[in-house]
C-alpha cells in the first residue's frame, strides 16, 4: 500500500516503470511549479487503475484530436449532450430578482427538484438546527444563489457523468466528483477575489468537460481501457482539455467572462475570475488527494501551497458529497 502511494505522490509515473516526467516535489520552484506537481499527482491518481507507458504515437494522437476539437467546438459539443435550457436561464436571471423569485416558483411544481433541494438544505454542507422538511424553507436556507448553484449542478451532473464505455466510464464519476468541489471552492474564493460566485461556480462545473471528451478518445486508441498513464502527457491533456471545454462553453453562448476564466485559470496575470477557477481547482483536487490518502492533510502542497482561508475552504470540501 505504502509503495502504491509513493508512486502516485511522485515516485513513479502509472506507465509500467517509466521514468517520471514531472520532478519530485519541492524540485519545482513558486506557485507554478507547485500546481503542476498537484496536477501531475492527480492525474497519476485518476489513472492508476488504468494507466500505462503508451507509446508517444498514441499520446499525440489522442492530444491532437483534443485541439482539433477545440478549433472545432460545434463537433466537440455533439460529443456530450446539450446543456439543458436551464443554464441559460440561469445565467439571465443572475442580476434578475424577478427571474430568481420566477425560478423559485418553477422548483415548487417539479417533484424532483423540491426533493433536491430539501436534500440539498439538509447536507453537512449548511448544518441545519433543525430539518429542514418544505420547500420554502428549503429555499430560504439556500438563497439565491446557493438555488442558482444548485440547478446550475443537478443539469451539469448527466453532461460530465455522461454514460460511455472503457477509461472514460471508470474516470467520469471522479471527475465529477473534483468538478463539484471545485466548482464550490471557486465560488467561495470568488468574494475576496472581487469575482461573481455563480460565474466562479459554472466556470468550474464546466471546466472538465473537455477532459471527460479526452479520455473518450484515449478509449477509441487504447485497447482494454487503458489510457496513457505518464504525468507529461497527463499534464497536457488536462490543460488541453481546458481548452476544449472553454471552446464548448463558448459555443453554448456561455458569458465570455466564463469562458475566459476556463481558458486561463492558472496562467500569470489571469483576470480575478480565471484567479478563483484556478485557487477553486487546486483546493479540490487536494481535497480528493486527501481523501484518498495519497498525501496528508499536513503535507506541503497544503500547510505551503494554500493560505488560512484556503485550507478552511479545504476542510470545508469534506462535507460534500458527490
Amino acid at each position: 500500500m505504502k509503495n502504491w502511494i509513493n508512486r502516485l505522490r511522485g515516485g513513479a509515473d502509472n506507465t509500467d516503470g517509466a521514468k517520471p516526467a514531472v520532478p519530485a516535489p519541492g524540485e519545482l520552484d513558486g506557485q507554478v511549479g507547485m500546481a503542476a506537481e498537484i496536477e501531475a499527482t492527480y492525474y497519476r491518481w485518476l489513472t492508476a487503475s488504468a494507466g500505462y507507458a503508451a507509446p508517444a504515437a498514441i499520446e499525440n494522437a489522442i492530444l491532437d484530436e483534443v485541439r482539433g476539437l477545440a478549433r472545432d467546438p460545434g463537433t466537440a459539443a455533439e460529443l456530450v449532450p446539450r446543456v439543458p435550457e436551464v443554464i441559460p436561464q440561469l445565467l439571465r436571471s443572475l442580476h434578475d430578482e424577478a427571474s430568481n423569485a420566477e425560478l423559485a416558483r418553477q422548483v415548487a411544481q417539479d417533484v424532483v427538484l423540491v426533493a433536491e433541494v430539501i436534500r440539498e438544505a439538509n447536507s453537512a454542507y449548511y448544518r441545519p438546527m433543525s430539518p429542514v422538511k418544505t420547500v420554502e424553507a428549503a429555499l430560504m436556507m439556500l438563497g439565491q444563489n446557493g438555488l442558482r448553484m444548485l440547478l446550475a449542478r443537478i443539469a451539469f451532473r448527466p453532461i460530465i457523468k455522461l454514460q460511455s464505455t472503457g477509461f472514460a466510464r471508470v474516470a467520469a464519476p471522479l471527475v465529477w466528483n473534483q468538478s463539484e468541489k471545485c466548482a464550490l471552492a471557486a465560488s467561495l474564493m470568488a468574494p475576496g477575489l472581487t469575482a461573481g460566485a455563480f460565474e466562479a461556480y459554472l466556470a468550474g462545473l464546466m471546466q472538465n468537460l473537455g477532459v471527460i471528451v479526452g479520455f473518450r478518445l484515449a478509449d477509441r486508441v487504447c485497447d482494454d481501457g487503458k489510457v496513457p498513464g505518464s504525468s507529461d502527457f497527463g499534464l497536457q491533456l488536462l490543460d488541453e482539455g481546458r481548452m476544449l471545454s472553454a471552446a464548448i462553453a463558448r459555443h453554448w453562448d456561455f458569458p465570455t467572462s466564463v469562458a475566459d476564466a476556463i481558458a486561463h485559470a492558472g496562467e500569470p496575470g489571469e483576470e480575478n475570475l480565471a484567479q478563483a477557477l484556478a485557487l477553486g481547482d487546486r483546493i479540490a483536487k487536494l481535497r480528493l488527494l486527501i481523501d484518498a490518502h495519497v498525501i496528508g492533510e499536513d503535507d506541503g502542497f497544503v500547510s505551503e501551497g494554500l493560505d488560512n482561508f484556503q485550507r478552511r475552504c479545504l476542510g470545508k470540501l469534506s462535507n460534500v458529497e458527490s
